[in-house]
């Protein structure tokens, strides 16, 4: 029998941590503004990492080796240490999930496997919104980092279908080069060609700020300075998909980048698409544009007993931020059903219980008495938030009325307020209150079931949160019937 007391040896271990009398090492954090002693003989034990700075850092005069890491912060590093020292890390006191990513990082650079795979894992799993919200940081900070392979797995996949989570941000233009090629090479990337070539050339632009914002201003070395920043991910556009009149308003500009041969091409083709070309013509790339048959279930039964196909059509296209709508042909998505009212029930508590953790869903509902069809779009996960922090960031929320019956136009309202487009709920509103769109549409039920009273509203006021009212003013309702699709 073995008798194991690991409690009570990590609990010491921490009190040695913080013994000033026998340390043989100091780590300098923050811009060397903050600093943490420590004993050499634990640290090599527990991080190859030590283990090999500590053999080539020479100690000073009083025999202490000083390891500077100017840029992990103080609070990272002290959770760093405390789990070398005792094994544990104690997120129960945190709700910033920055700070679980930021260590997560930081444990991946000290080789603590076991605590960055950990942390990778609470990330994929339980904080997939915060994912979302701050993908392209998170994408440039694991990039071609070996142990994050599962989670660029996972953003790699959200890229299939949402690149706008790259391509859009803010930050775009700070992707390293390397991954901007691979999103290149994709065939399965989500995206317009036309749209990809214009992210390229703000992308390069970006990498020369000293070249001038009008193209027409530019000279020969401004082109040739832009071509050499390029000159990776410019073999990656499929220039010979693009219609006449997207070369003449996007390509052309810019044709001194691309090579006398390639321009030539590209126009041969235009003139005659079937005579051979010597520059090397890619595959169009894999829209995901389906036959709607494969994006509605399979039954008899419609997908929908509150929305029609040319429904689901529209709000695709909001999605998209499209200007023209897709048809019933092509939607990209498919709407899949995870709650109806009318079968799972209408009590707040049953939206948190089913929805909850799925990303990007829409929901509908049909009001009582009325043609009224109201809806919104979270492109992030619902969450039960036992913080203060009770709302979600997105730009990319929407809320909505659609055309039915005697209602003869739908109405699009997107977010313009994106730090609070959606609000979770603490534990104790859960039995009153289901999904908030800002406090422009939401359901509520002081009498649990949302058929009942009518508490549900949207708004109209000069404190709007979204772009514009859904309703002509300001109602409260209660609902016939509720859907929620995830949409993929």
């Amino acid at each position: 029998m073995a008798l194991k007391f690991f409690e009570m040896l990590s609990q010491n271990f921490i009190e040695l941590l913080s013994d000033k009398d026998d340390y043989n090492v100091i780590i300098e954090v923050e811009n060397k503004e903050k600093s943490f002693t420590a004993h050499s003989s634990v640290l090599k034990y527990r991080s190859s990492y030590f283990r090999r700075k500590l053999e080539n850092v020479q100690p000073n005069e009083n025999n202490i080796k000083v390891i500077t890491k100017s840029s992990i912060s103080a609070q990272i590093f002290d959770a760093i240490l405390k789990f070398i020292y005792g094994g544990m890390v104690n997120l129960e006191s945190t709700t910033d999930t920055r700070f679980i990513f930021d260590l997560m990082s930081a444990a991946d650079e000290f080789k603590l496997e076991e605590l960055a795979n950990k942390l990778l894992t609470i990330l994929i799993e339980s904080k997939s919104s915060w994912l979302e919200t701050h993908f392209s940081l998170v994408y440039r900070t694991i990039y071609d980092r070996q142990n994050f392979k599962k989670l660029e797995n996972y953003c790699n996949d959200i890229i299939v279908k949402r690149p706008n989570l790259i391509f859009d941000s803010s930050d775009f233009t700070l992707l390293q080069e390397s991954a901007l090629v691979l999103l290149l090479k994709r065939d399965d990337l989500q995206m317009n060609e036309i749209e990809i070539w214009d992210y390229v050339i703000k992308w390069g632009i970006a990498q020369n700020p000293a070249l001038p914002i009008n193209v027409e201003e530019w000279t020969k070395e401004n082109f040739i300075t832009l071509k050499n920043t390029l000159q990776q991910c410019l073999p990656y556009i499929r220039y010979f998909h693009l219609s006449a009149d997207k070369v003449l308003d996007s390509i052309k500009p810019y044709k001194k980048v691309l090579g006398k041969q390639l321009w030539e091409d590209i126009n041969q083709h235009l003139l005659s698409p079937k005579r051979p070309v010597k520059s090397i013509i890619l595959p169009p790339r894999s829209l995901l544009v389906k036959e709607l048959s494969s994006h509605m279930p399979e039954s008899k039964e419609h997908f929908s007993t509150i929305i029609s196909e040319d429904h689901a059509a529209e709000i695709s296209t909001w999605i998209d931020h499209k200007t023209t709508n897709y048809l019933t042909t092509n939607i990209p998505y498919k709407f899949e059903l995870i709650l109806r009212g009318t079968k799972d029930g209408f009590a707040p508590q049953t939206f948190w219980d089913i929805c909850r953790g799925h990303v990007g869903t829409v929901v509908v509902m049909k009001v009582k008495g009325k043609d009224d069809i109201f809806g919104g779009y979270n492109p992030l996960a619902w969450e039960i938030n036992n913080s203060k922090k009770l709302w979600i960031v997105t730009k990319d929320s929407f809320i909505f009325s659609l055309k039915n019956g005697k209602i003869q136009n739908s109405i699009l309202s997107r977010v313009k307020n994106p730090k609070k487009a959606i609000r979770n709920m603490s534990k104790k509103e859960l039995n009153k209150s289901g999904p908030h769109f800002g406090y422009d549409f939401c359901m509520h039920s002081p009498k649990f079931d949302f058929t009942l009273d009518e508490k549900c509203s949207c708004t109209n006021s000069s404190s709007s949160l979204y772009e514009r009212p859904i309703s002509a003013s300001s109602v409260n309702f209660s609902i016939v019937n509720y859907e929620v699709f995830k949409v993929i």
